[in-house]
This record gives structure tokens, sequence and C-alpha cells, in this order.
């Protein structure tokens, strides 16, 4: 078998997109709705 660069860079892509999609997917699940709420008043609370 030959190794096609096309086959490597066809398979990069892939494998970034579903990378991508599971980041996606993680930030806007409900599970951490309430940590990055609270991370997002940090910045304005007072010591």
């Amino acid at each position: 078998m030959e190794f096609d660069i096309n086959l490597l860079r066809s398979a990069t892509t892939v494998l970034s997109l579903l990378v991508f999609i599971g980041i996606v997917a993680w930030a806007y699940s409900r599970r951490n709705a309430a940590a990055f709420e609270e991370a997002a008043r940090l910045p304005f609370e007072r010591d």
C-alpha cells in the first residue's frame, strides 16, 4: 500500500472538525452553565 498524503490531510481535517464540535458541545452543555456563570461574574466581585 502506497502512502497517500491526501488521506492524511483528509483524516486530519475530519479529526479537527470532530474536536471542534466536541469543544462547542462542551461549552454549551447545561452541565457546565453554572460554572461558566460563576466565572463570568468574577471580574465584577469585590474582595
